[in-house]
C-alpha cells in the first residue's frame, strides 16, 4: 500500500472545488465498508481514528486494518488521527503509521493551543506527517470532548491567520456553524466567514460535523474552501441501524459475520452518498 498523505490530497481537493470524505472507522467491518465505498468511486479517502474507537477497539489493530484493506485498492488511503488529545498521542500516532495527525487544542487559550499545535507540527513535519489544528468551539459531543451551546464560539478570521502563521498547520478545523452529533435544529453554517478564513489562510479548511448538514450549504462550504468533511454520528448509525436488521433476520443464527456485514452495508450507503455530495467520487 502507498502511503498517502492527507496534504497532497487537500491541496488537489482546493485546486479542483471538491471535498475529501473523512469517516470515523470504530470496527475493522467499517474500515472494509468505507474503503470498499472509496474503490467503487473511485474516490480518495482519510478514515480517522478518534478518541471512543482507541478505548475500545485499539489504537494498533485499527491502523494495521486500513493498511490492510487499503492495500487491495489502489485509491488514496489517508489514515489520520481525529482529534488528538495531546503531543504524546500525536507521536504515538505517527509512529503507528498514521499519514495524518490533529492535535485539538481548541479547548485551551489562544496561547496555549498555539504552543501545543507549534511542536505538534514541528514533529510531523520532520517525519513528512501533515498536522491538521483546530480553532474555534464547536458544539456537541465528539468522543471526550464536549462543548456546551452557549460556550461554543466561532472562528475569528483574523485569528485564524494569526494561529496559521504561528504555528504552520497544514489545514485547520474551524466553527462556522456546524456541530458534533445530531443536530436539534437546522444548522446555518457562516458562508462569509468561511470564506474570509479561506482567503486569509489559503490552506485547506476542515468542517467538523458534517452528519446532519443539507446537501446544499455542503456544495457551498466546499465552494468556498471547505476541502476536508468530517463523518461520523451518520456512520454509527447506520452501522446499528444495519445490525438490528440482521438480529431481526438472522437472530436464531450462532453465526456473527451476517451481524456486522450488514451494518458495515447500511453504513457503505452513506459513504457513497456522501462522496458523491462532496465531489471527490471520481476524482482518485
Amino acid at each position: 500500500m502507498r502511503r498517502f498523505f492527507a496534504r497532497e490530497l487537500l491541496d488537489d481537493a482546493m485546486k479542483r472545488k471538491y471535498a475529501v470524505g473523512a469517516f470515523s472507522a470504530h470496527t475493522a467491518e467499517m474500515v472494509q465498508g468505507i474503503i470498499e465505498a472509496a474503490d467503487e468511486q473511485r474516490s480518495p479517502v482519510i478514515i480517522q481514528i478518534g478518541q471512543r474507537a482507541i478505548r475500545n477497539s485499539g489504537f494498533g489493530a485499527l491502523v494495521n486494518s486500513i493498511r490492510w484493506h487499503g492495500s487491495h485498492t489502489d485509491v488514496p488511503v489517508v489514515v489520520h488521527l481525529d482529534h488528538g488529545k495531546s503531543y504524546e498521542q500525536a507521536i504515538e500516532a505517527i509512529q503507528a503509521g498514521c499519514t495524518s495527525v490533529m492535535y485539538d487544542g481548541s479547548h485551551h487559550d489562544l496561547d496555549e493551543n498555539i504552543t501545543v499545535t507549534r511542536e505538534v507540527v514541528r514533529a510531523g513535519h520532520a517525519a513528512g506527517v501533515p498536522v491538521e489544528g483546530e480553532l474555534g468551539k464547536i458544539p456537541g459531543v465528539e468522543d471526550d470532548l464536549a462543548v456546551d451551546d452557549r460556550d461554543a464560539f466561532y472562528t475569528n478570521p483574523e485569528q485564524a491567520l494569526h494561529f496559521w502563521q504561528e504555528t504552520q498547520v497544514d489545514s485547520l478545523a474551524v466553527a462556522i456553524g456546524s456541530a458534533h452529533g445530531l443536530y436539534k435544529s437546522k444548522p446555518e453554517l457562516d458562508m462569509e466567514r468561511l470564506k474570509k478564513i479561506s482567503a486569509l489562510t489559503n490552506i485547506p479548511i476542515v468542517l467538523h460535523g458534517g452528519s446532519g448538514i443539507p446537501d446544499d450549504q455542503i456544495r457551498q462550504a466546499v465552494a468556498n474552501g471547505i476541502a476536508k468533511i468530517n463523518v461520523d454520528t451518520e456512520l454509527r448509525s447506520a452501522y446499528t441501524q444495519g445490525v438490528r436488521e440482521a438480529l431481526e433476520q438472522f437472530g436464531d443464527a450462532y453465526d456473527v459475520f451476517p451481524f456486522a456485514r450488514t451494518g458495515a452495508e447500511r453504513m457503505k450507503r452513506i459513504v457513497v452518498d456522501k462522496m458523491r455530495l462532496f465531489g471527490s467520487a471520481g476524482k482518485a
